[in-house]
This record gives structure tokens, C-alpha cells and sequence, in this order.
């Protein structure tokens, strides 16, 4: 499975552009900070390229912004490709195939300016929790008869027969 979840700040405006087929391309980094610290007391923080394509980078290039923090999940993409010197150079990107707001950028209080709407920012995350729904009944299976009685009253097992 390749299966990628970061939370990490944009370290930049999300770069945008459309493809010949139209299809709308987001290009940024998220600084990621290591769960581990290090020797001097700190945490390492790592820098990492994503792309987002579609749906997706569209709602990246209209609503992020440096310093804003997200969640972004997606995949690995390993490619290569020759430079123009001729050496092969190997990228890898975090393929983003969605992403939630985790609070505002990094001036708390500060607002958001989106497309000349401004709302304060907060600091907290909201969720959308609608009620559950009712669950269908589900039919019950009898199990008063023993569902082994074929077997026999003895099963041997060798430890031969044991996969482990």
C-alpha cells in the first residue's frame, strides 16, 4: 500500500498552471516537522515538494497560502528524467489526493483574504458531524446446532501441520 498522510505548513504560494488537456496542476511544499528531536533539543523539520492535480489543486490554489497549515494525504511518486547537462536526475513527490485546513497560517488573529473575502482565522479545527443513520435490522442466524458436528468428536493435529 502507498499511502501518505503529512501535516506541515506551506512554504510557499502554491504554484498553479493548466496542462493542454485543461487539467489544473498545484505545485508547493509542506515543512514537516520530525517527531524526533535531535541532539540539541530540536525537532528536524523536512521540506517536502507535493503536487495536487484536478478538483483538488484547483481548492489548493484558490485557498492556500504560505505559512498555512494542512493535513494532506496522498501517495509517493518516484520519477526520473534527463537533465540538460545529460545526467538522469530521480524527483520524489507527494502525489496529494486530499487535504484539510488545520487552523490559520501562522499569524494567529490575523484574517484570511480570499478572492477579497475576509474572515477572522481560527485556530481550531471544525468538523462536519452529522447525526448517524439508523442502521437497517439485520436477520439473525440460528446457532443453537453446533456447526462442527461433522468433524467428528476427535481432531488430531500433528505440530507438522502448524504454519508456525
Amino acid at each position: 500500500m502507498n499511502k501518505v498522510i503529512l501535516t506541515g505548513r506551506f512554504t510557499r504560494d502554491p504554484e498553479s498552471r493548466m496542462t493542454q488537456g485543461n487539467m489544473e496542476i498545484s505545485r508547493f511544499s509542506l515543512a514537516c516537522q520530525s517527531d524526533f528531536v535531535n541532539r540539541d533539543g530540536q525537532r528536524d523539520t523536512e521540506f517536502i515538494n507535493c503536487v495536487a492535480f484536478n478538483r483538488t489543486a484547483q481548492t489548493i490554489n484558490r485557498y492556500c497560502k504560505k505559512g498555512q497549515m494542512v493535513l494532506a494525504q496522498g501517495r509517493i511518486r518516484n520519477s526520473s528524467y534527463d537533465a540538460q547537462d545529460g545526467t538522469k536526475r530521480y524527483t520524489t513527490e507527494i502525489i496529494v489526493d486530499s487535504f484539510e485546513f488545520l487552523g490559520g497560517s501562522r499569524n494567529d488573529g490575523a484574517t484570511a483574504s480570499t478572492s477579497g473575502y475576509s474572515a477572522p482565522v481560527s485556530n481550531t479545527t471544525s468538523s462536519y458531524n452529522p447525526s448517524p443513520a439508523p442502521m437497517p435490522a439485520v436477520e439473525t442466524t440460528d446457532i443453537s446446532e453446533d456447526p462442527y458436528k461433522d468433524f467428528g468428536d476427535e481432531f488430531t493435529l500433528s505440530s507438522d501441520d502448524l504454519p508456525f
